[in-house]
Parts: structure tokens; sequence; C-alpha cells
């Protein structure tokens, strides 16, 4: 997949939507950005509170937590989507970058198993633009070809780095939550500013540079 083949998010295209305990928006050649967090990154206390301010959040916008809110989620329009969607993961990233959990993705081993394997197959089976690997989360954006595609890479990098950072630790069980955050991108304003988000993510958690990686592709985006 080359960087002729990406775009960005057409509401009057074809979208396929995944609904698991977030809703996910699926676009074929569409700029996606992607956030993974590690299971125990937001232990039983920590997610009551979290819960209880996405709460908040979906309630300021009309939207009942205990209802059906990612169905009426869903027939917004995307501007508005869009926007209320970025308030619920800067809530969710705000917590992340607390560092809670073992922080297994601070080590230099780990955090290269992940981005090597993010980086594998770029520009083969999809287009990888931007990484960082925070300690306890994963942030990146990438173009699919298709649906399928998306899902499918999703799940074998998962299960991959689960299995190889788990071998590194010498420890077993699981390592990802199971459900991730996802954004369909909506313009070149909206690229560069995900881009300055990962970009920036781990200065604004005050990480020293040996606990993340960080990856920017060099490319111009506006004449995809």
């Amino acid at each position: 997949m080359l960087q002729s083949d990406i775009d960005f998010f057409d509401c009057k295209s074809d979208c396929f939507v995944v609904e698991r305990k977030l809703p996910h928006w699926i676009q074929a050649g569409a700029i996606c950005f992607v956030t993974w967090r590690a299971a125990d990154s937001l232990p039983a206390k920590v997610l009551n509170e979290l819960d209880r301010q996405i709460a908040e959040a979906l309630q300021a916008n009309n939207l009942d937590a205990t209802g059906n809110w990612k169905q009426e989620l869903r027939r917004r329009d995307s501007i508005q989507r869009g926007r209320i969607q970025w308030r619920l993961f800067a809530i969710r990233d705000r917590f992340l970058d607390a560092g809670h959990g073992a922080c297994l993705l601070a080590l230099q081993n780990c955090s290269k198993i992940v981005l090597d394997g993010l980086c594998k197959f770029d520009e083969d089976r999809y287009f990888l633009t931007d990484v960082v690997v925070m300690p306890n989360h994963v942030h990146f954006m990438a173009a699919f070809r298709d649906e399928e595609e998306f899902l499918k890479q999703c799940t074998d990098w998962k299960r991959f780095m689960a299995r190889e950072i788990n071998r590194s630790v010498g420890r077993s069980g699981d390592f990802w939550q199971v459900d991730q955050f996802d954004h369909l991108i909506r313009s070149p304003d909206q690229f560069d500013h995900y881009r300055r988000y990962i970009a920036n993510n781990p200065s604004q958690a005050k990480l020293p540079a040996d606990q993340f990686r960080h990856y920017q592709k060099q490319l111009d985006i506006a004449n995809t």
C-alpha cells in the first residue's frame, strides 16, 4: 500500500461499523488514529473514576451513559461525532498518561517489539504514518486497503506483540486490553493535529527519552 492509496474519511462513502465496548468506524483507505492500552493500565479504582468522567462527558452531549449511547452517537453528524470521540479519548488518555500498571512498554526491549511489529509490513499490508509507544499504551496512525484487513491486522499485531513481550519479560497471560480506541481522520488539518498529539504525548506525560519510542514518516499528505 502506497501513499497515493490513502485518503481521509468521507461521510458519503461506505463505512463499516463494528460494535464492541466502543464503536469502531472503519473505511477502506482512510487514515485512522488508533490507541491500544495494556490490560493493567487502568486498575479498578482508576477505572471507576474514568467511567464517572466519561458519563459526565456523555451527559454534557445529551447521551445517556446507562443507555445505548453508541447507537445514538452513530446518528450524529461526522463533525459532532468526531468532537465527542475526541473528548472521550482525551479523558482516557489523561488517565493512561498517569502511568498505572506495570508499564512494561517503558522497557526498551518491549517497546522495540511494538515499534518493529508495527513497521514490519508498512507500505505492503498498510500505510503507517506515526507511532508513539508509551509505557502502558500505544498511539499510531495507519490506512488499510479494506475493513477486513484493518481488523485482521490489529488482531495479528496484538497477538504477536503480546507473545513476544511476555517471552521477553518471563510472564504469561493477556497483555493488551481487548478493545481499542480508533478514529477516522477527516481532513489534512485534523491529520496534522493528531500527528502533533502523537509527537507531543511523551512530553505531556513528562517522560524521559528512554521511556518511549517515536516514529514519524515524512510525507506530503495534502497531495494524497
